[in-house]
């Protein structure tokens, strides 16, 4: 059966969207077709306002309504701490927490030699003006626990390390709530290295 041509193409844009195969694609695209105009006008409206009312700040590139975003903007934030993540839904993550009272740099990616992303394709070159003010004391490496996020933690504290800012990682290890015959020898070992006084 040929599907008519506006249905394609539909099918065709959600399955360039990470994470949507051609399956899920096809149930968003016939969901759709079922829903009242009215809401299917507003999801439309918002697609197309998403990059036209929003901006990368120019401090830290979290991405915001205006530039400076609310956070670089809050005086009450502390600025002698640096929080490096490697996207804005890592900001979003940590502001849930309600205990970080920093501020923020957003690299967007983390370096991959095997995907061709290098130091120069991310925001990591501009964190280095904001380190040079003598304001900050510290810069949290907040990159994921994985290969690339390591490495990209490791360029960044070379960076750093010239410039005498104390340097921290996240702690690595066990999530609340599991069971130690279930984890791995890498997770243990981070737990035990993380550990800290009870």
């Amino acid at each position: 059966m040929r599907l008519p041509t506006p249905v394609r193409k539909l099918i065709e844009s959600f399955e360039k969207l990470p994470g949507i195969g051609p399956k899920t694609a096809q149930r968003l695209t016939f969901y759709l077709l079922h829903v009242p105009q009215k809401q299917l006008d507003e999801f439309a409206e918002a697609l197309g306002t998403l990059k036209k009312n929003t901006v990368l700040c120019s401090i830290c590139f979290n991405v915001s309504e205006k530039d400076p975003c609310p956070i670089c903007s809050n005086q009450s934030r502390d600025k002698s701490i640096i929080c490096v993540v490697e996207q804005p839904l890592d900001v979003l993550a940590l502001e849930k927490t309600g205990e970080y009272k920093g501020v923020y740099h957003v690299f967007h990616g983390a370096i991959s030699p095997l995907s061709n992303i290098g130091p120069d394709e991310l925001h990591i070159r501009e964190l280095l003006p904001r380190l040079k003010n003598g304001e900050v004391e510290e810069v949290i490496l907040a990159t994921n626990p994985n290969m690339e996020g390591e490495a990209t933690a490791m360029y960044v504290a070379k960076l750093i390390k010239p410039l005498g800012i104390k340097v921290t990682r996240l702690a690595h290890g066990l999530p609340v709530g599991a069971d130690l015959e279930y984890a791995d020898e890498v997770t243990l070992s981070r737990a035990i290295e993380g550990r800290r006084k009870y």
